[in-house]
């Protein structure tokens, strides 16, 4: 058995190449080979988002806290909400992030594919990001 206890681990500024505007990311947890899920809390400020991105083994999202947006390629920009579970499905290209006057957290889960849990791409330009 292995705890992580609350405030054990430090949390990270989400890197500029990756988000943008103010991102926090608190891991929760990476499960030890063989097992390949990992884990962490991540807090979007307003207007905050990740860049796009795939996931070779897919994407959980479980919105915490907040209001926020999240887009697959090809789709509508949807609302999520606290309780909204998001699943992207291996390879999909998306994006999450917060809306533009709201703040939103949610815990990311993903497993590694021999070793790598994403693909980070392109910026979601400011145009693309708000749908008003």
């Amino acid at each position: 058995m292995d705890i992580k206890r609350a405030g054990t681990q430090p949390s990270a500024k989400g890197p500029a190449d990756w988000f943008t505007g103010t991102v926090r990311i608190d891991p929760l947890f990476t499960a030890p080979e063989p097992a390949r899920v990992g884990g962490a809390l991540v807090t979007f400020e307003p207007g905050a988002r990740t860049a796009w991105h795939t996931h070779p083994l897919g994407q959980t999202l479980i919105v915490t806290s907040g209001c926020g947006w999240a887009q697959r390629e090809g789709g509508p920009i949807e609302t999520i909400r606290p309780g909204d579970v998001i699943f992207f499905a291996p390879g999909e290209k998306h994006w999450h992030g917060a809306t533009a006057t709201t703040a939103m957290s949610h815990i990311a889960i993903q497993e590694r594919l021999n070793g790598s849990s994403v693909e980070w791409l392109d910026p979601v330009a400011d145009s693309a990001y708000n749908p008003a």
